[in-house]
């Protein structure tokens, strides 16, 4: 059994360590707040945007409208967008969005190309000796779409350059504070069949009939305007999506990792008593035995 003072440092450390945790836990509540206020902001403009490509690609001679919504027979090479965060101490965020990623791609038939985003993402694939051809971190804590647009022109670029024949997008997507999905997305070609599916994934789903649109100057200036964009607002809301999940998931780790800390401290404060009680009651014995000497003297 440890000494009176091992306990006591001990019981000293854990308590410093429940203060850090319930600290960030504290931080994390508030940045999980804006987060979903930015993710639900973006939902409008999602929608309304989904609702122009899908009118316009509904057209007849969808592959011909637009190269990116040009289907490839051939697949022989893969492009990946995967979204992590840049910081660990978030629970399993990082962990079940890599591991989704190795179950979809690690054993992939054709060659996969990575676009990473978040350092974590990053330093697991190299170290699994993976192909990264572009990676970025330290985004802002509050990110808009002028930070994150060239992530959604070198997806573009990568698909019309003939690099990828099809690009996904991986990303934890927000559900509640306790439950964020890995998900995965096609992001090219741009997929618009059951685009109502879609558009309720960003927002509360229309059941209002379609209105007519007029497009100037044309269905070919619109398509080269928007599907680029809408392709890196793609991108802008699942990093937006990603935020929120991080930041509840460390919310929640830090909670319950501020909970242990509480029980441990508790559990180290009983055995520091019976430790103290045990050191009481041999002195007591020792100064019984010596009074029993005396006397017996």
């Amino acid at each position: 059994m440890a000494n009176a003072r091992e306990v006591r440092l001990r019981i000293r450390s854990v308590k410093n360590i429940a203060q850090v945790t319930r600290a960030l836990q504290a931080v994390s509540a508030s940045k999980v707040r804006k987060a979903m206020q930015s993710m639900m902001n973006t939902r409008p403009y999602a929608t309304q945007a989904w609702q122009v490509l899908t009118h316009i690609a509904g057209q007849p001679g969808r592959e011909t409208l637009h190269p990116l919504l040009t289907r490839r027979a051939d697949i022989r090479n893969v492009g990946v967008v995967l979204i992590t965060g840049d910081r660990g101490l978030a629970g399993p965020y990082n962990s079940n969005i890599f591991r989704f990623a190795m179950q979809k791609f690690g054993k992939s038939p054709v060659p996969v190309r990575f676009i990473t985003v978040g350092r974590k993402g990053r330093d697991l694939l190299l170290r699994r000796r993976m192909n990264v051809v572009a990676e970025f971190s330290d985004l802002p804590p509050a990110p808009i779409f002028a930070d994150v647009s060239a992530i959604g022109r070198i997806a573009v670029e990568e698909f019309l350059m003939g690099h990828s024949d099809e690009v996904y997008l991986l990303y934890t997507d927000f559900v509640n504070m306790v439950h964020q999905n890995p998900i995965m997305k096609k992001l090219l070609p741009l997929e618009v069949v059951g685009g109502g599916d879609r558009v309720a994934e960003f927002g509360q789903a229309s059941t209002k009939p379609h209105a007519a649109y007029i497009y100037e100057p044309d269905q070919t200036a619109i398509l080269d305007e928007v599907v680029p964009r809408f392709t890196a607002l793609q991108v802008f809301q699942a990093i937006l999506e990603s935020l929120a999940s991080e930041h509840a998931s460390r919310m929640v780790a830090m909670r319950n990792a501020t909970e242990s800390a509480t029980e441990l401290a508790d559990a180290l404060q009983l055995e520091y008593n019976k430790v103290r009680q045990q050191n009481i009651t041999n002195e007591i014995l020792d100064i019984v035995g010596g009074a029993e000497a005396q006397v017996q003297a």
